[in-house]
């Protein structure tokens, strides 16, 4: 049976030092996934399409740290993020993103 609600989703995750884990700040389906998006890209945050994992992320309540199952996805993520921030890696062309600095 198909998903009857295909459209765009969007999880907005911040983590302060401190905390046990980064939190889910904002999360959304059609137009508010457009308005993080959209937002996050004014801001010049990084924005990583990766439906599995937003669609993990996507169960987690608001302003409700992610669960130790996401651990290591996030955390390799975001070091992947950190790296090609800080050049460390180029970006890979199979992955889709955008990054606006």
């Amino acid at each position: 049976m198909a998903n009857p609600d295909v459209r765009q989703m969007a999880v907005a995750l911040a983590y302060q030092s401190g905390d046990s884990a980064p939190k889910v700040v904002a999360r959304g389906r059609g137009i508010i996934a457009q308005a993080i998006i959209q937002r996050a890209k004014e801001h010049g945050i990084f924005v990583h399409e990766s439906p599995d994992l937003v669609g993990l992320l996507m169960q987690v309540e608001l302003d409700e740290h992610i669960p130790p199952q996401l651990y290591i996805a996030v955390a390799e993520l975001l070091a992947w993020i950190y790296r090609l921030e800080h050049k460390e890696i180029p970006a890979n062309p199979s992955i889709k993103s955008d990054h606006h600095r």
